[in-house]
């Protein structure tokens, strides 16, 4: 690691492939007169991964893979670096421009107590209509006029539960992610499975710090999977939005049209935007309705994933995950 840096980068690896060797060269080619470190967690990677950090220059701790959790690695990885500020990425989020590191470490100018800072994901290239839109709006709700976002709870909202904080205001990602590691010290990442990035900032928030969303900070960073991986997925995102915030996905028939028809239409909407033939939006409606109602039956299922057993949610868990994390709230 770079003697002196001002600030390190820091990412958790296993068989990251060619892209984490395109995260790795943008990192290196970031406009910033700061002495940048990289520093990687490597869990048992077995495709090269582990050359390509250190041709790139990174520091890289080996942990073995039934070592790793999501909070714990960033723990680790949080104490292993030398500076006040550590930015996170994963393997596959790509720095959108050679301006992302400066845009992102400004967060913490705008107010002294800023523990976290984050930017948003813009969708890969090749990315489909429906994550497309997804991420668009999703990060677009933060801050429509392009300026920084500031998130901090007043004293008396610190004791709110979790779920009242569900959303915009307490999400945080470390995917695309910073953190004060002075504020770190007195709300570190839990040692939890998932989600612990939305348990960071809600951690954050009650400590009585402040959380930061810059626009101009962005990472290509999207996933498009099977429908077995895609409810997987959903699956797991339920489930942590469960054990973070208590939160459990309405059984309802309003919920077909709020989480399946509602989306689609936006869907084709984009899509006859971007000149979609009648045809191809008829397609687009078919695929589109078709995601979202996966989505769904993952959420439902996933945000009741206590109620299930073991060896089933281990089959349902895109990360076979069959164990569990209550009690966090």
């Amino acid at each position: 690691m770079a003697t002196g840096a001002e600030v390190t980068v820091a990412i958790p690896v296993r068989n990251g492939g060619a892209r984490l060797g395109d995260v790795l060269d943008a990192v290196g080619a970031q406009r910033t007169s700061r002495d940048v470190a990289l520093l990687v967690c490597d869990s048992g990677s077995t495709d090269g991964s582990l050359e390509l950090a250190r041709k790139a220059g990174a520091r890289v701790i080996e942990i073995q893979p039934s070592s790793f959790s999501h909070g714990g690695t960033r723990n680790l990885l949080m104490e292993q670096a030398l500076t006040e500020h550590v930015v996170f990425l994963t393997q596959d989020a790509l720095p959108a421009t050679d301006t992302w590191l400066e845009a992102l470490l400004g967060g913490f100018a705008a107010a002294d107590d800023v523990g976290l800072v984050f930017g948003p994901y813009l969708p890969v290239a090749q990315a489909s209509l429906m994550v497309r839109r997804e991420l668009t709006q999703w990060f677009a709700s933060f801050a429509e006029d392009e300026r920084p976002r500031v998130d901090r709870l007043a004293a008396d909202e610190r004791d709110l539960p979790a779920l009242e904080l569900l959303g915009r205001r307490a999400f945080f990602t470390d995917a695309n992610g910073a953190v004060s590691r002075e504020h770190w010290r007195r709300a570190p990442f839990r040692d939890v499975p998932y989600a612990e990035d939305h348990q960071l900032a809600l951690d954050m928030l009650r400590a009585g710090f402040a959380k930061v969303y810059v626009p101009g900070a962005a990472v290509l960073h999207s996933h498009d999977y099977s429908p077995a991986q895609l409810f997987g997925r959903a699956f797991d995102e339920w489930r942590g939005l469960h054990e973070i915030y208590g939160y459990v996905e309405p059984l309802r028939l309003r919920s077909v049209r709020d989480k399946v028809l509602i989306p689609a239409r936006g869907d084709v909407r984009l899509r006859r935007a971007e000149g979609g033939s009648p045809a191809g939006l008829a397609a687009a409606a078919g695929r589109s309705a078709m995601h979202h109602a996966i989505r769904l039956a993952g959420a439902l299922t996933g945000s009741r994933a206590d109620r299930i057993p073991a060896r089933l949610r281990g089959r349902m868990s895109l990360e076979r995950r069959a164990g569990s994390a209550q009690g966090l709230r």
